[in-house]
């Protein structure tokens, strides 16, 4: 399972951030695995390759 061209943009509410998300069918999905966002602002998804990134002006909070 590849996904390595899809990008999705992410704000704080959207935190602690995990993939697969809510949205994707539990069908196709693989095991949850939680990323940090935190330092770069960017994350990918060892699985699928997903690449999340913080949109702009969104601060991490503590949590």
């Amino acid at each position: 399972m590849t996904n390595a061209t899809q990008e999705v943009e992410v704000t704080a509410k959207d935190l602690p951030l995990h993939c697969p998300t809510d949205a994707v069918a539990l069908w196709c999905s693989h095991p949850r695995v939680f990323l940090d966002i935190g330092k770069s602002g960017k994350a990918m998804c060892p699985y699928c390759g997903t690449k999340y990134r913080l949109k702009a002006g969104e601060a991490v909070g503590h949590h």
